[in-house]
């Protein structure tokens, strides 16, 4: 198995657990806006979750990808003092090329952009090490999903970045790719598919997948997915993955509530014991005062405090 994939696991963990609770009493879909269910959509060790990563890939890239393998999503920084980067799901394929896969629930008070400029070039520097020639390097995505307006000239989805000219807009090289898609932008799209007045299949790859990823766990939208299950096998797959993780939660949920229960009826009756006990020492101890026993005797039989005793 791989050893990033067990490392991943425990890493979600504790994050899928905390949605646990509320998605199982509110009976509500996964998000994929979480982070923690983007990356187990992604990540998890089965053949669902990997063709969901690989098609997704290919429709970012808009190439086709044969093989994808999930690596280290913690990039090591280049000296001791350096910043350093969680990623969230950083892969390698197609013959060591590289993308990591963001997913921002919300606007940051960071700068977004100068982030995926940041991640592109770590993920860029850390291919080669020291006597290999620049030659080796291969070519980066950086690709985020923002559930947030980046963007507000533009009504275009996804904003492709890339090193060009000034005003003669040359490529100086085709090795990095920026991708940002704004997820928020597909909601006027949305709108017309539920008025009938836009179709599935005038969307280009990457935006149904964006369309799955932003609006699974709408209402608004069920039927919709639906089909996109249905008539994308990436996003098929995708769907299977999360519910598996989606029963998994549902079972640790149940096997949470069971232990509780257990434990209130331990505690219960626990109590009941102890107030019991209490009651009979507090009987001893008036038995005991009315023979004129010492408070000090009396204390050291029942346990019951001097004060309460001398009020007896």
């Amino acid at each position: 198995m791989n050893p990033f994939y067990v490392f991943n696991r425990f890493r979600l963990a504790s994050e899928l657990k905390k949605l646990a609770k509320e998605n199982t009493a509110l009976g509500k879909p996964l998000s994929v806006l979480d982070d923690a269910v983007f990356k187990a959509m992604l990540t998890t060790d089965s053949d669902d979750s990997r063709e969901a990563l690989r098609s997704l890939l290919s429709a970012c890239t808009r190439r086709e990808v044969s093989a994808v393998q999930v690596i280290n999503n913690d990039l090591v920084p280049v000296h001791l003092g350096a910043k350093s980067a969680k990623l969230d799901v950083h892969v390698t394929f197609n013959d060591g090329e590289v993308a990591d896969l963001e997913m921002q629930v919300g606007k940051s008070s960071d700068d977004l952009t100068a982030r995926a400029v940041f991640y592109a070039a770590m993920l860029f520097s850390a291919q080669l090490r020291k006597g290999k020639p620049y030659k080796d390097i291969k070519r980066v995505y950086q690709v985020f999903f923002l559930n947030c307006i980046l963007f507000p000239q533009s009504d275009k989805l996804p904003r492709r970045y890339q090193f060009l000219e000034e005003t003669e807009h040359d490529r100086l090289t085709d090795t990095v790719e920026i991708i940002f898609y704004e997820l928020p932008k597909l909601e006027q799209w949305l709108k017309d598919a539920i008025n009938k007045k836009a179709e599935l299949r005038s969307l280009p790859e990457d935006e149904k997948w964006c369309i799955f990823m932003r609006y699974r766990h709408d209402e608004r939208a069920k039927s919709l997915i639906k089909k996109l299950c249905r008539e994308d096998t990436g996003i098929m797959h995708a769907e299977k993955t999360l519910t598996k993780v989606s029963r998994d939660y549902k079972k640790y949920a149940r096997k949470m509530a069971i232990l509780k229960n257990s434990m209130d009826r331990a505690s219960d009756i626990y109590n009941a014991r102890l107030e019991g006990k209490e009651e009979k020492s507090l009987e001893i101890a008036q038995k005991m005062k009315a023979m004129g026993d010492s408070t000090e005797k009396i204390h050291t039989v029942t346990g019951i405090p001097a004060e309460i005793i001398d009020k007896m």
